[in-house]
C-alpha cells in the first residue's frame, strides 16, 4: 500500500513538472514569435 502511494505521488509530481515545462516552452515560443513580428514591422 505504501509503495503504491509513493508511486502515485511521484507520478503526480512528474506530470505537474511536465505541464509547467510545457507552459514555459510555449511562453518562450510566443515571445520569440512576437520579437520576430516586431522586427518585420520595423523592416517594412
Amino acid at each position: 500500500m505504501l509503495k503504491k502511494s509513493i508511486v502515485t505521488i511521484f507520478s503526480v509530481l512528474v506530470l505537474s513538472s511536465l505541464l509547467s515545462a510545457f507552459n514555459t516552452t510555449r511562453g518562450v515560443g510566443e515571445d520569440v514569435e512576437a520579437g520576430g513580428q516586431a522586427i518585420q514591422r520595423t523592416a517594412q
